[in-house]
């Protein structure tokens, strides 16, 4: 089967004619074998500029659970712990339980700081994650 040239998606590209055979552009002729056609449009993803940092928003603006100032830099998992359970169970804005509220705000911390955290402080926020584990019974 010929190629024609026709248009598609804003540019112009080969096609073989029982796709578009009414898309065929008059005077237009065909290129020569091997050439190379103008892109119409890139896979890469584009990404939004204002969505971008909703986990910084949320770190800095949510309003869940009224957290200790400071409580992820502790030192002590058991206070750490015990500080997320009382602010849990005082919140009346949370969607679920409040271990299920402590726990996610702490995971959320750990996964947030990603590399960046080291890993001492690692070491003692998943500690503390089995502390509130111990203080809620679970």
């Amino acid at each position: 089967m010929a190629e024609r040239l026709i248009v598609f998606d804003g540019g112009v590209k080969p096609r073989t004619e029982r796709f578009a055979a009414a898309a065929v552009i008059p005077g237009v002729e065909d290129p020569p074998a091997g050439a190379a056609m103008p892109r119409t449009a890139t896979r890469r993803k584009i990404r939004r500029k204002g969505g971008r940092r909703w986990s910084g928003y949320v770190t800095t603006h949510s309003n869940a659970l009224d957290l200790d100032r400071g409580v992820f830099t502790w030192k002590d998992p058991k206070k750490i712990a015990h500080s997320l359970k009382r602010s849990a169970e005082q919140s009346g804005r949370r969607k679920g339980d409040p271990y299920r509220s402590a726990l996610s705000m702490l995971t959320f911390y750990i996964n947030r700081a990603g590399k960046n955290l080291p890993a001492g402080r690692r070491r003692t926020l998943q500690r503390a994650k089995s502390e509130l584990r111990k203080e809620f019974g679970k």
